[in-house]
């Protein structure tokens, strides 16, 4: 409880600071509601989901916090080793080639890879304040959460603080692949555009999740789940006949970058962002 109460707290500094820089900006909270940014706790990982954070307080917001979390698990199971999500994906469409979108995605891509080599060593990682999403879950992709980053992507693009690290388990040990950059749910995909050039890069967020109610936890792993993002529950009207709780968007707007490989098609993978890591 004292832990979020400070979240909380760290929240309202910044975006105070952020509101009066850029006027009505909106108060858009860290990962509370998105992926691993997606808002992690919710990675919206725009907290590494990157839902916008609740700005509630007290027992109400630690009600809120607790099923931000819980959502994220449930999610992050559902979705390990599945890439065809149907009405649960939603996809930014590929625009045709601009000006400059290359060399933008180039910038962005070395920015990664600057950003990324600092953190071959998982443990360098965890000492500068990342975070390993769920790392009780066994997973194909861990996302090592930076909270501070995930706030600064709710107002403003910086390719050199992605929200997460992206590491494979091998053994104890993490082998770093890439990096996730998020931003808020609101954002249209002109704007998305504006931060990685949608000619050349996907965003993706996760929609329709009906979490499953409390007796019924670990039925979305099961063959031809009812609840979760294979299940067949795609409304809110079909969520709440079954017990469960709907979320529009589980996690916010995401994109993976893997700055490592050779060629654009395997930098900017879809099949490999959506297959093995969400």
């Amino acid at each position: 409880m004292r832990h979020r109460i400070v979240v909380l707290i760290s929240f309202v500094v910044l975006a105070s600071v952020a509101w009066g820089q850029q006027q009505p900006a909106g108060n858009s909270a860290p990962p509370n509601q998105s992926m691993p940014g997606m808002d992690m706790s919710g990675h919206d990982m725009s907290n590494m989901q990157m839902k916008d954070m609740p700005m509630s307080a007290g027992k109400d917001a630690d009600k809120d916090a607790d099923k931000d979390s819980d959502a994220s698990a449930h999610a992050m199971h559902s979705m390990e080793g599945h890439m065809d999500m149907g009405p649960h994906m939603k996809m930014t469409a590929l625009r045709p080639a601009k000006p400059g979108d290359a060399a933008r995605a180039q910038e962005v891509v070395e920015s990664a890879r600057k950003a990324a080599e600092k953190y071959l060593g998982y443990r360098t990682a965890l000492a500068d304040g990342f975070k390993i999403f769920h790392p009780e879950l066994p997973q194909k992709m861990y996302h090592f959460t930076n909270y501070g980053y995930a706030m600064e992507a709710a107002f403003r693009f910086n390719p050199e603080h992605p929200t997460s690290l992206l590491y494979e388990k091998h053994g104890d040990d993490y082998k770093l692949i890439g990096v996730m950059y998020t931003a808020p749910k609101r954002l249209g995909e002109d704007q998305l555009d504006e931060r990685v050039p949608l000619s050349v890069a996907q965003w993706h967020e996760h929609v329709n999740f009906c979490a499953a109610p409390p007796d019924r936890r670990g039925e979305d792993l099961l063959p031809h789940p009812q609840f979760g993002l294979r299940g067949s529950i795609t409304t809110q009207e079909a969520c709440d006949a079954a017990g469960g709780t709907f979320h529009p968007v589980i996690f916010n707007w995401m994109v993976h970058v893997y700055p490592f490989e050779k060629d654009q098609a395997s930098i900017w993978s879809v099949s490999r962002q959506h297959g093995d890591a969400d």
